[in-house]
């Protein structure tokens, strides 16, 4: 048994979204102990650009005439999506950075996306268990002076949910950066309201994803 889990926040000594995704995972491996996780940390070790360049160009190539950055990104590519596929279970810890999805999430995601088991017409993904953990320094939600301004978790939502098929169930934490934006100190109440919530959503997560995880394996 497998359980993948991918970070993308580029600050791991104070992550709220690492934070969070260890009470995903420790409620997965409380119930599935033997498992194996398989960490992917992308901040840690990002994926380039110009990788998915040469996955994408490598695709239209004939493989006796690909380019040597052809074949090695064709063949991530392929490793990439064998981490996804194989796993029972998947976790992904991706904050909002400056009101979009993580660089180094986008560039992973699109690399992948270039294997033709997880691409539009491939269904290895469809139904697997999975758990989205973002977080957000301010609060964009309805009724906010920047409500709209998240344009990360529509998106993660949109390609893990929709195009992916995964079985998705998304934790959020709002105001993370209160306590260090002295503009946000008004909401230290909320914050710690909201961060308490996050919390038992994740713990409760880990959970729904070991019981899934039991009734696929019944």
């Amino acid at each position: 048994m497998t359980f993948f889990r991918l970070d993308a926040s580029i600050l791991p000594a104070t992550s709220a979204s690492r934070a969070l995704g260890d009470r995903v995972e420790q409620e997965w491996t409380a119930a599935h102990p033997d498992s194996t996780v398989v960490r992917r940390d992308i901040a840690a070790d990002p994926i380039s650009a110009e990788v998915w360049r040469a996955a994408v160009t490598g695709g239209f190539t004939p493989e006796d005439e690909r380019s040597p950055e052809q074949r090695d990104a064709r063949a991530l590519a392929t490793a990439l999506a064998d981490e996804l596929i194989s796993a029972d279970a998947l976790l992904f810890d991706v904050p909002l950075y400056n009101y979009g999805p993580s660089q180094h999430f986008k560039t992973w995601f699109d690399v992948a996306y270039t294997d033709p088991r997880i691409d539009p017409q491939g269904t290895a993904l469809q139904g697997k268990p999975a758990t989205l953990i973002t977080v957000i320094g301010g609060n964009y939600g309805p009724g906010t002076p920047k409500e709209g301004w998240d344009h990360s978790t529509p998106w993660l939502r949109r390609v893990l949910e929709d195009v992916w098929g995964l079985d998705l169930r998304i934790v959020e934490r709002p105001f993370t950066l209160v306590g260090v934006n002295p503009a946000l100190d008004d909401f230290a109440d909320l914050a710690a309201s909201l961060k308490e919530q996050a919390e038992q959503d994740a713990t409760r997560s880990g959970r729904e994803l070991a019981e899934l995880r039991e009734q696929r394996s019944a």
